[in-house]
């Protein structure tokens, strides 16, 4: 029996790391900056020649890598969802004070949206001062700007916000102020405002259908959607039927991946595909053992990445876990459909949707 072993790792960084260098809320970078390579003309015989200064790519990614950091921005898609994008943006850039402005209509996000995104903040905010408190709530002070928003936009702006800012170690919850004042509720629609915004009010909520929600549980999976630049993952916060016990937890949400697509996403999972044992749980792994349908193709052992993607994502979304084990019964040498053979060890993808720049 092929097992793959799908390793969480976090995109956040290490707090040590946020409060030195550029820091979490900015200031100077303490690396030394580097000029770019001038560009050098010469005349001979009435003509120019121009000579540019030549660097391998290694040393271009090198370079880069000392120049930038990688950060996630939560945009709103064509349909309205909203969506992680893995951007780099500059040292300077890189502290939740700045990278709010990637955010932000006619922000430097502008430069960079792929196929059919748009920024969430109006343009002109401005953010005017922000503050960590010792419990790890982050004070965001907004210009009034912040105000000139589109009704239907309101709650995309809340969860946005909150997910771009709570990639951060130090940011526990997020706390919202135009102008110096605590807002109670968001200015155009009234939708009310916690004191404490978290990842655990959720993002794209899915309540259709629903009739007991104090029988339900809150839980983030992962579909995909598409445009013209290629494929990418989008979170949805569910109510489930979570169970009481780790079986019934991991096996609603497997359930849900493989039956319950929100309309206008999909799913790369054979509908045909289900657990034959129950989901096993300890130190931190689930373990989960499908039918043969989970593969594109049994004659190759050929497993999807997205259905691999989808799993690790969904599943470390819950709490206490930190890889999942996949197990397809009766088959070995499983390889993903690119022909890539799977080590036992896949680790979760660290930079979501980071394909689309």
């Amino acid at each position: 029996m092929s097992k793959i072993k799908i390793t969480a790792v976090s995109t956040m960084l290490a707090t040590s790391m946020l409060l030195t260098g550029c820091g979490l809320f900015g200031g100077e970078d303490v690396a030394e900056e580097i000029d770019p390579p001038q560009d050098v003309e010469y005349t001979k015989d009435n003509q120019k020649i121009k000579e540019e200064a030549k660097e391998t790519t290694k040393e271009k990614e090198s370079k880069k890598a000392e120049e930038t950091l990688t950060r996630e921005v939560y945009l709103i898609d064509k349909n309205g969802f909203v969506v992680p994008q893995t951007i780099d943006v500059p040292k300077a850039d890189a502290a939740a004070a700045e990278i709010i402005e990637y955010l932000v209509v006619g922000g430097p996000i502008d430069q960079m949206l792929p196929n059919g995104f748009r920024a969430v903040l109006p343009a002109g905010t401005e953010v005017k001062s922000v503050n960590l408190k010792e419990n790890g709530t982050l004070v965001v002070d907004f210009s009034p700007e912040f105000k000139e928003y589109k009704a239907e936009d309101e709650s995309r702006i809340l969860q946005s916000l909150t997910w771009t800012l709570t990639q951060f170690d130090a940011v526990k919850n997020v706390q919202l102020q135009i102008n110096g004042y605590d807002q109670k509720e968001m200015p155009v629609n009234k939708t009310p405002i916690s004191e404490e915004l978290t990842r655990a009010d959720g993002i794209n909520m899915q309540t259709e259908g629903i009739t007991d929600m104090t029988s339900t549980s809150s839980a983030t999976l992962y579909y995909l959607s598409q445009n013209a630049d290629g494929t990418y993952y989008v979170p949805v916060t569910k109510r489930l039927d979570l169970g009481k016990t780790d079986e019934e937890r991991f096996t609603a949400v497997v359930d849900s991946l493989i039956n319950d697509v929100p309309k206008g996403l999909v799913g790369d999972f054979n509908n045909e595909a289900a657990l034959v044992a129950k989901p096993e749980y300890e130190d931190g792994t689930v373990t989960l053992t499908f039918n043969k349908a989970l593969l594109n193709s049994a004659e190759k052992s050929q497993l999807s990445k997205h259905v691999v993607d989808a799993l690790a994502l969904s599943l470390t979304e819950q709490k206490g876990v930190e890889n999942v084990s996949i197990e397809v019964k009766g088959q070995k040498n499983i390889t993903v459909d690119s022909g890539q053979k799977l080590t036992e060890e896949v680790s979760r993808p660290e930079n979501i949707n980071a394909e689309a720049f």
